[in-house]
C-alpha cells in the first residue's frame, strides 16, 4: 500500500494568519435610541452592561449574508489572495437568512472561491473561535492549504425590541480571517479546546415552532432570541475565567506574557471579574463591548481585525481568543502569530 508523502501530520506543518477583515453595518443604534423604544435608560444599561452604542443593519439591504461577505472579502484583499485560492470556507452563524443554502455557499459564490468546500457551522457566540481551531486543524492534517474563517450575525432579525432584556446587548457584526499553511510548526494555534453542553440549552435558544416554546416564554412571537439572563451571566462569568486559566496552564504561560486577550464581548461586567481573578494585564485585554454590543459569532473576528489592523498582535508573540455561547458552547485557543 502506497500513501502520498506530501500528507503531512500537524508536527511539521504551522499556520500562518493570512490576512484579516470585518465589517459593520453603518447605522448606530444608542441607548438614547434605546430610550426612545422602551422603557430603559442610558445610565441603566451602561451600569449593567457597559454597552453604549451597537451597530443595526439595515433590514433592506443589509444581513448577515453580507456582513460576512464583505468581511471575507477584506481579509482575502488584506492577505493578498484571490478567493479562488481558498480550498475551504467556514461560515459561523446562527442568523443565516436561509438554512439552504448555506450562507458559506453563497458567499464563496459571490466572491468566486468555487470548488472551494463551504458550510456553515452554528455554535452561537462561539461561532468564530470554534471555526478558527476546526480550520487551524485540518490545515496542520495537510489536507487543505489555505481555509477562510467568518463568524458573523445580524442579531438585530432576531431580537424583540420590546424586551429591553435582550434587546439592550445585541449588534450586528462579521469579522474574518484566512489561515494557510506555514512552514514553520510552531505557527498558528498551538492550543484549543472546543467544548459544549446541551444540558441547559433553554437558557438561551431561538424557537421557531410552537412545540418548541417553553413554557414561561409562551406569550413571545417564534423568531425571537429567549435568554435567562441570569442563569446564562452565571454559566459565562465561571466559563470566562476556567478556559482563560486552562489556556494559560496548559500552555505554561503566565498572565503577562499574551499580547493580547480576544474575549467574546458579552457583557463589561464579565471581563471586568476575569480581569480581577486572574490578575490579567488590563491594558492587554481587549475591549470593543462599548461601541458595538454583543456581536454573537461576529465578536471575536471583529476584534481580531481591530488589533491586528492596530499592530497589537507582534509576529512571534501569543495572544488568546476565548468565547462562549447558546448551546451551551465553549471554546479557547491560544495562537502565535
Amino acid at each position: 500500500m502506497k500513501f502520498d508523502s506530501a500528507v503531512r501530520n500537524e508536527k511539521t506543518i504551522g499556520v500562518r494568519l493570512a490576512g484579516t477583515g470585518s465589517a459593520v453595518p453603518e447605522k448606530v443604534l444608542s441607548n438614547a435610541d434605546l430610550e426612545e423604544m422602551m422603557d430603559t435608560s442610558d445610565e441603566w444599561i451602561v451600569k449593567r452592561t457597559g454597552i453604549r452604542n451597537r451597530r443595526i443593519c439595515d433590514h433592506s439591504k443589509e444581513g448577515a449574508f453580507t456582513l460576512a461577505r464583505d468581511a471575507m472579502s477584506r481579509a482575502l484583499e488584506d492577505a493578498g489572495m484571490e478567493a479562488g485560492e481558498l480550498d475551504l470556507l467556514i461560515n459561523a452563524t446562527v442568523t443565516m437568512e436561509m438554512s439552504c443554502p448555506s450562507n458559506a455557499c453563497r458567499i464563496s459564490d459571490a466572491l468566486g472561491a468555487a470548488p472551494a468546500g463551504a458550510f456553515d457551522i452554528t455554535a452561537a457566540c462561539s461561532g468564530f473561535v470554534y471555526a478558527s481551531n476546526l480550520a487551524d486543524t485540518l490545515i496542520r492534517s495537510g489536507r487543505y492549504r489555505t481555509i477562510g474563517v467568518i463568524g458573523g450575525d445580524a442579531m438585530s432579525t432576531l431580537v424583540d425590541y420590546k424586551d429591553r432584556s435582550t434587546s439592550i446587548l445585541f449588534g450586528d457584526a462579521a469579522g474574518a480571517a484566512v489561515l494557510t499553511a506555514d512552514e514553520d510548526p510552531q505557527r498558528g494555534c498551538i492550543y484549543q479546546k472546543t467544548q459544549a453542553n446541551g444540558k441547559n440549552w433553554e437558557n438561551l435558544y431561538i424557537p421557531r415552532r410552537e412545540q418548541d416554546l417553553l413554557e414561561q416564554d409562551s406569550d413571545f412571537p417564534l423568531g425571537n432570541l429567549r435568554m435567562n439572563g441570569r442563569e446564562v451571566y452565571k454559566f459565562a462569568v465561571n466559563k470566562f475565567q476556567e478556559v482563560i486559566q486552562d489556556a494559560l496552564t496548559e500552555t505554561g504561560l503566565n498572565p503577562n506574557d499574551p499580547s493580547m486577550y480576544i474575549c467574546h464581548q458579552s457583557n463589561l461586567r464579565m471581563i471586568e471579574s476575569a480581569i480581577e481573578k486572574l490578575d490579567l494585564p488590563r491594558e492587554r485585554v481587549y475591549v470593543n463591548i462599548d461601541q458595538f454590543g454583543n456581536c454573537s459569532a461576529g465578536s471575536a473576528g471583529l476584534c481580531l481585525d481591530q488589533l491586528r489592523k492596530a499592530d497589537r498582535l507582534p509576529d512571534g508573540e501569543p495572544f488568546v481568543m476565548v468565547a462562549f455561547g447558546g448551546g451551551m458552547t465553549w471554546a479557547s485557543s491560544v495562537w502565535i502569530p
